[in-house]
């Protein structure tokens, strides 16, 4: 059962939604929905919203799931480009079923890059959307630990997870956790102040690294590292190395 969080967080992004339809309902790039009325127009477009969001939501998943680790740029561009095609697709059944109109092969680039141009940006509004007006608030819960009170930051899959690592990428952070990896947009400062209380310590000046996590150390040109139960490697800088000692976390 959801709970009353999950419900908020499930209208803020209706309402999304139906802004964004509403927008395109009146512009109407690249003529589309004809001369339908304006509720049929609106349906049109929302529809389509929804469908490129969730063909998103999916690209976005699978290439998680398949242990892609691209840079937000890249995957963001994967993201756009597999929710354009799936809206032209639809542009062309839906144009042709509401006014019978048929594209001509030399119709259909010069379309796909008008679909891909409002794609790409709504990729990349709905990324920022996701982890700010969508994200749910981090707030103490009575009886979680630290950890269970930051993971309930991200998506559900990863409430259950084990907390092993934070690290700083621009003005995001990846979180990385026994169910696998999620950016949000946050910075690695307000991630510890969060943590303050968790069993884990600052590595790097870009890494938090929970103290479980650590399976074993890597030295390689004088750099030392901790791996991490999901195979990864922690970077430990000279600043933080007295205190990664303190902790029996390296000799």
């Amino acid at each position: 059962m959801r709970n009353a969080a999950e419900w908020a967080r499930r209208g803020r992004e209706i309402g999304i939604y139906a802004l964004i339809g509403g927008f395109l309902t009146v512009i109407r790039p690249y003529n589309g929905s004809g001369n339908l009325p304006l509720w049929a127009a609106y349906l049109f477009w929302t529809g389509l919203v929804i469908a490129g969001s969730y063909t998103a939501e999916m690209t976005r998943i699978t290439l998680e799931r398949s242990g892609a680790r691209l840079p937000l740029p890249i995957l963001l561009a994967v993201v756009s480009v597999t929710s354009a095609l799936t809206v032209t697709a639809l542009i062309i059944l839906l144009e042709y079923m509401v006014s019978g109109r048929l594209f001509s092969a030399g119709q259909l680039p010069h379309l796909f890059g008008l679909v891909w141009v409002i794609a790409a940006a709504m990729t990349a509004v709905g990324f920022m959307i996701e982890r700010t007006v969508l994200a749910p608030v981090s707030e103490p819960v009575p009886g979680a630990s630290p950890e269970e009170t930051f993971l309930s930051r991200l998506p559900v899959k990863y409430r259950t997870a084990k907390l092993y690592a934070v690290s700083s990428e621009d003005h995001y952070l990846r979180v990385h956790t026994s169910h696998g990896e999620e950016l949000i947009l946050m910075r690695l400062a307000d991630a510890m102040r969060e943590l303050a209380g968790a069993d884990g310590l600052q590595v790097h000046r870009s890494w938090w690294v929970a103290k479980g996590a650590v399976t074993d150390t890597r030295k390689q040109g004088g750099k030392l590292s901790l791996v991490l139960a999901s195979g990864k490697e922690a970077p430990v800088s000279r600043t933080f190395l007295p205190e990664v000692k303190a902790a029996g976390l390296a000799a």
